[in-house]
């Protein structure tokens, strides 16, 4: 029963951090050249996600897309990422 009770306590604290780790004001101080991982760990994951572009060979493309948030208010923002890297950002009013 030991055992048990270490897992679930290691599975909230897991929560607790992630939970810390995503910050919808980090949005605004994304920047391009920021790694994949790292945009998951300030602002968490995104409400959509979209490949842009997937040829074999090639690195692929995607996009991206945060809704607003209580913590950014009326702000969509949108991530471009090509090969795990931020190549653009855009963050447009949306009410």
């Amino acid at each position: 029963m030991k055992l048990r009770n270490v897992i679930v306590v290691n599975l909230l604290a897991f929560a607790c951090v992630s939970a810390m780790a995503a910050d919808a004001r980090e949005r605004g101080f994304i920047s391009k050249g920021t790694p994949e991982g790292e945009v998951l760990y300030r602002i968490g994951k995104p409400d959509h996600e979209a490949v842009i572009k997937s040829v074999r060979g090639e690195p692929e493309e995607k996009s991206w897309t945060y809704f607003p948030h209580t913590q950014d208010p009326q702000t969509l923002t949108i991530l471009i990422l090509k090969a795990g890297v931020v190549v653009n950002i855009e963050r447009k009013i949306a009410r």
